[in-house]
Parts: structure tokens; C-alpha cells; sequence
């Protein structure tokens, strides 16, 4: 069956838990030496980031569902430009998560939704990119790559825990 993707906001969050506590455990295989906060703490701190990128004008997320089951998202936050290193226009789209559920990788679905994300974009007259990828995540990386995404920044971090 052919996942059904619902555009939506702040409605949809509740909805991807499971979505994000799975993407969570796909970035601690990376990186297995950083201290991970648990599933749960994770989830609270993301959501509540969520609700407040969703409040952002223009900013959305794409919910896959089959049948009644989410099996994929992606969250976008617009927020406003020009950004401060590199020529773009006066919106900028950052791809906060794309998380398709284990068993639908590879299916396309992730193509299917960053398509999606490309049209919302396009009709909110949003031009410009961005998004991270936790270091260890070459399929991640592969993926944006052939999308036309290309690599600009290396962030470091000195953690705590």
C-alpha cells in the first residue's frame, strides 16, 4: 500500500514519537561513544523544539501514514533571511528531521516525502536549504547528495555527559 502524506502543523507532533525516538537510535549508531539522553528526555526536549519551529509562518511538517500508522516525516522550519554567510533569499528553509520508520527505508518514501517538502517549498516561494546530518550517517549524506545538496559546514562539539 502507498503511503498518504497529510501536510500539516504543531497537530501532527504527537503523531511521530515513535518516528523520532527511532531516528534518535539511528544517530547513536554513528556516533556510539556520545553520551545519548534517554528515548523519553529526547522526545521532550525535540517536540517541544518542534511546536516552536511550527510556529514559524511557513514552516510545516509531511506526515506518511499507512493506513492509520505513521511510518515517515519531515519537518520543516522556515525562518526569515538573508542568511549571514552565503547569498540567499529572504526565506530559508531548514529540514529539521526526515525520519522514516526501519521498515520503510529504502522503500522510496524518503524520496516521496523530500519531493513533497521541494513542492511546499516551491509554492510558499522558498528557494533556499538547509538542513544537518549527524556525523556517521553516510546514507543520509549519499541521499542529500544526489538531491543536489552539497556539504558546507563541519560543526564540533565538546559535551558534557
Amino acid at each position: 500500500m502507498e503511503p498518504r502524506i497529510l501536510l500539516g502543523g504543531a497537530e501532527l507532533v504527537p503523531a511521530v514519537e515513535h518516528l523520532w525516538k527511532a531516528l534518535h537510535a539511528h544517530h547513536q549508531k554513528g556516533l556510539p561513544d556520545l553520551a545519548y539522553h534517554a528515548p523519553d528526555v529526547s522526545w521532550s526536549v525535540r517536540s517541544d523544539e518542534y511546536r516552536e519551529w511550527l510556529a514559524r509562518p511557513g514552516s510545516f511538517v509531511l506526515v506518511a501514514y499507512s493506513g492509520d500508522v505513521p511510518v515517515g516525516y519531515a519537518l520543516v522550519e522556515v525562518v526569515d533571511g538573508p542568511e549571514d554567510t552565503w547569498v540567499t533569499g529572504d526565506r530559508i528553509a531548514h529540514l529539521q528531521s526526515l525520519s522514516i520508520a526501519p521498515g520503510w527505508r529504502g522503500t522510496g518514501l524518503g524520496t516521496a516525502l523530500a519531493d513533497r517538502v521541494d513542492a511546499e517549498l516551491q509554492a510558499r516561494g522558498v528557494h533556499d536549504l538547509m538542513l544537518d546530518v549527524v556525523e556517521g550517517n553516510t546514507g543520509a549524506e549519499r541521499f542529500y547528495e544526489r538531491r543536489g545538496l552539497r556539504k558546507v559546514m563541519t560543526i564540533y562539539a565538546r559535551f558534557s555527559g
